[in-house]
């Protein structure tokens, strides 16, 4: 003889509400907090269909012990293959789950206000643009005293300069500086491209996934 419990009309409505919602709440912080190029529409909507998977089986869960048993095994051998390129993609995964067991669990405080406390987080932390973010000014010069005046004007105009490279082949010198800037604007490196014996000035953002 089997244990069995079931889950009331407006008990599974009002779980899968919520789970939209909150699943609707963590869409829109990844949307705002996406800093790619290439936004995968398909992902961000998975959030919400996950937030609300998860309600749904761990409401089937806590209503029937046989299938949590069940269940259990039965997730034991699925194996997910879909590769996570981005690291905060997996903390919004775990958001939606953590999210929609809560909820699932009766915990709706904790799942609305904590959602709601890790969302500002995410706005607030990962999101912004600062002028201490990092680029890359990659300097080709002709001679040895362009290279060392395109140097003194780097070091005047940015708040840090760290050089990473340089290559000298036949007269020219390339040099690949780490630099953190002292205002937004970039205007700094069209005047250093114009400065003599400067051939090129190459500015390029870097999130530290590449030029490593």
């Amino acid at each position: 003889m089997t244990h069995r419990s079931s889950v009331s009309l407006l008990d599974m409505l009002l779980t899968l509400a919520l789970a939209f919602g909150l699943g609707m709440f963590i869409f829109l912080v990844y949307k705002k907090t996406y800093s790619g190029v290439m936004y995968s529409s398909s992902f961000s909507g998975t959030l919400v269909a996950l937030t609300m998977i998860t309600s749904m089986t761990i409401l089937a869960v806590t209503s029937n012990v046989v299938l949590s048993l069940g269940m259990v095994g039965a997730l034991s051998i699925v194996r997910f293959r879909t590769a996570i390129k981005e690291p905060m993609d997996i903390a919004f995964l775990f958001w939606a789950i953590a999210a929609g067991i809560v909820l699932a669990a009766g915990m709706i405080p904790l799942a609305v206000i904590g959602s709601v406390i890790i969302g500002v987080v995410m706005l607030v932390f990962i999101n912004r643009k600062a002028m201490h973010d990092p680029y890359i000014a990659v300097i080709s010069c002709a001679n040895a005293a362009a290279e060392k005046a395109a140097a003194t004007y780097l070091r005047q105009n940015v708040e840090k300069a760290v050089i990473k490279s340089k290559t000298a082949q036949n007269g020219a010198i390339e040099m690949t500086w780490e630099i953190r800037l002292v205002k937004h604007d970039t205007d700094f490196i069209t005047e250093l491209s114009e400065i003599d014996g400067v051939n090129s000035a190459v500015l390029v953002s870097y999130n530290g996934d590449y030029l490593g």
